[in-house]
């Protein structure tokens, strides 16, 4: 009976085991319109030495966060962290302006900062306004949750059941992974990066046959442009009905818009979605992108021809390892993957897009958990640099995160680029990854058994414990 269940959802494939290595569990690939992929059956159980240890090591290095965080700096200093919360304020201007007509694209709305979102955003940025005295501190609260959901999405995805085990261990990595320059910017700014996240994730993991897969990409596109590069994504995989569904999500949030504001749609659409120069100049330290590279390599504006052909580069050849780890089992390495190239591509990435950082962490946990201890070097070492350091100029400015160090010495360049840089290394590693990993099992016909597990293999626990997670989702929301 549980095997004829199973057949209506998503098949075992790729679960991670002891040494790193991956093998093709007791579940079947599938025929995911037009693309195969191997999807990732239930994560090797941790005993629990391990995961006490664990959670030690964690709330350690989240203890040792906050007090950097509060201690590098005075909290409500310049760029404290207690003392921001500029783009809520923005995003708030923006929902009042669309409520009481002014105009949205004309000029600054707020401290100088002009209005860069969708139309659509400024929608759904009415509900900020209801917030009481002290918004900032409570969306900061808000994004402090918004990161702990992230932490546990990218744990299923990797094959963790979500129980207690699972919570504990994303509330204890949630003060850890909040300092990593991104998200720590993120949270001083007021941003809604990580509420974008959750939305891509949630849609990530719907089941192939979910008629709401490509609404969570869609929504999120529809607020901010950027989520949009997962529709290609869908494409890549051929995955025809999720990018239908988030073309039209996207369509959606256009055409009410349109029709709500009808000036502003006119003016964003016509004028300001092709004007990226509007946000800051291409050498921003801040612009992490590839865009920015280049311009400060060359020493000016990125040569378009150049920035044009480097990024098609990179889509292509990111868009084909993302799906090799896909048909491979590996989900969340392969949504990471296409994060990160998001932001390496988009004309303008502050440095508060980088949180798709967040889930290479969480995959050195999960290693470290059911692989070797020594994937805790990872967890700290990714932690270690891309951490919010602080440097006090001459000028006793404040400067947060390692790309801002001064420039000074010929090894200036990598690290002012250090996002660049860093996904260049993550796409090579990946690419290596996916050549090595094992091809999924071939698909069994319908109506045929499941292969039987090995003698040795151990008999799975169902509703026990936080081991295992039933793969997939239901072919229908």
């Amino acid at each position: 009976m549980r095997e004829h269940r199973n057949r209506d959802r998503d098949p075992g494939g790729v679960a991670p085991v002891s040494g790193g290595r991956d093998i093709v569990t007791g579940g079947r690939t599938h025929h995911a319109e037009g693309t195969q992929a191997a999807v990732p059956g239930p994560a090797r159980r941790p005993s629990s030495r391990t995961v006490v240890g664990a959670l030690a090591g964690l709330t350690a290095l989240s203890v040792l966060s906050g007090c950097l965080v509060f201690l590098l700096l005075d909290p409500y200093g310049d760029y404290g962290i207690l003392n921001g919360g500029i783009d809520l304020d923005v995003y708030r201007e923006g929902a009042r302006r669309a409520i009481s007509g002014e105009a949205l694209y004309t000029g600054p709305v707020l401290a100088g900062l002009l209005y860069t979102y969708t139309p659509f955003s400024t929608l759904v940025f009415i509900p900020l306004g209801l917030l009481p005295t002290g918004d900032d501190l409570i969306w900061m609260t808000v994004n402090l949750v918004l990161l702990a959901v992230v932490i546990v999405q990218c744990l299923h995805l990797l094959g963790h059941r979500i129980g207690a085990t699972t919570i504990a261990l994303a509330v204890t990595l949630t003060p850890a992974a909040a300092f990593l320059e991104p998200v720590r910017t993120s949270l001083f700014y007021g941003q809604i990066n990580l509420a974008l996240m959750v939305l891509v994730l949630w849609d990530i993991s719907r089941g192939d046959k979910s008629r709401l897969r490509g609404i969570g990409v869609g929504l999120a596109a529809g607020i901010k442009l950027t989520p949009a590069y997962f529709l290609l994504y869908y494409l890549a995989q051929r995955r025809w009905r999720a990018a239908a569904t988030g073309i039209a999500t996207v369509a959606a949030t256009i055409a009410i818009a349109w029709i709500v504001l009808p000036s502003d749609s006119y003016r964003y659409w016509t004028d300001t979605f092709f004007n990226s120069g509007r946000i800051a100049d291409d050498q921003h330290a801040a612009n992490q992108s590839l865009r920015g590279t280049i311009a400060r390599l060359t020493g000016g504006d990125a040569p378009t021809v150049v920035w044009l052909l480097c990024a098609a580069v990179i889509v292509v050849v990111s868009m084909a390892v993302a799906v090799k780890l896909l048909r491979r089992g590996q989900a969340l390495a392969a949504v990471t993957l296409v994060g990160l190239s998001a932001a390496t591509v988009s004309p303008f990435s502050w440095s508060h897009h980088w949180v798709w950082f967040v889930p290479v962490l969480v995959m050195a946990l999960h290693y470290a958990l059911t692989a070797s201890p020594l994937w805790w070097f990872g967890v700290v070492g990714w932690w270690a640099l891309l951490g919010s350091w602080v440097y006090i100029r001459p000028d006793d400015s404040v400067a947060v995160g390692t790309y801002l160090l001064p420039a000074t010495g010929i090894w200036w360049h990598p690290v002012v680029n250090l996002y660049t840089v860093v996904y260049l290394l993550v796409l090579i590693g990946c690419a290596v990854w996916a050549l090595r990993l094992p091809a999924p099992a071939p698909a069994a016909p319908v109506g045929a058994a499941a292969p039987a597990a090995p003698a040795d293999a151990p008999e799975p626990q169902a509703g026990s414990g936080d081991g295992a997670v039933t793969t997939g989702s239901a072919d229908a929301d």
